[in-house]
């Protein structure tokens, strides 16, 4: 599978999505191949958190299955890859340690660090913003519901001058809600590629209260 960095060609032009992605859904997928195209971008690297700073190690599921249902979702698109860069280290997960981590290793390509229009909303209060506009341009895709005002564009020194908006279908979509509807026994299929549905239930994930098994 497409899971290493060694694996990934330096390329002039890459998208860089992270999250936690737990687990991938339809909408990661379609705000990544809005980029590629919008943004004539060579790659879209999708890049699981370590140790996101905003959760506690026991919200999160196993690294492994993460990675697993990530490279499962994209296994039919050479353009996209999965990186274990921010996989197997200490420590909480900051952007701007990451993408100076894939700067380094990628140069000279050119970074984007692809969002949503309820993180740029934040922006501000991240850890080192004007490090993260530094190293590489925003791609941002709306979300239901979020607009993004002249105070927040203005949150950041030379945030407007790094900032692309894509035109991408609003989704709804999210992890969270997906983990609950697991729980309860609902449905999430259509809201997730097939073969990760099959995976989350040979692999008995998000059961109970729990968001694993093993």
């Amino acid at each position: 599978m497409k899971s290493s960095n060694a694996m990934i060609d330096r390329a002039g032009r890459i998208g860089v999505l992270g999250g936690t992605f737990d687990p991938i859904h339809i909408g990661h997928l379609v705000v990544a191949d809005n980029a590629l195209q919008q943004l004539q971008l060579d790659i879209v690297l999708f890049v699981p958190a370590g140790f996101p700073p905003h959760k506690r190690a026991h919200e999160i599921s196993r690294q492994a299955d993460r990675k697993a249902m990530i490279e499962i979702a994209i296994a039919d698109r050479n353009e996209f890859r999965v990186s274990d860069i921010d996989l197997n280290r200490e420590g909480p997960s900051f952007t701007f340690e990451l993408l100076r981590r894939i700067d380094a290793e990628f140069t000279p390509s050119e970074l984007f660090f692809i969002m949503g229009a309820d993180s740029l909303r934040d922006f501000s209060s991240w850890s080192h913003p004007e490090t993260i506009l530094q190293i590489a341009r925003l791609a941002v895709a709306g979300r239901p519901g979020v607009e993004i005002s002249e105070s927040v564009l203005r949150g950041v020194p030379g945030l407007q001058e790094r900032l692309r908006m894509l035109d991408s279908p609003l989704s709804h979509v999210s992890s969270t809600a997906l983990r609950l509807r697991l729980r309860r026994g609902q449905t999430i299929r259509y809201l997730i590629p097939q073969d990760v549905h099959n995976y989350i239930v040979h692999r008995k994930l998000y059961q109970g209260n729990g968001l694993n098994s093993t």
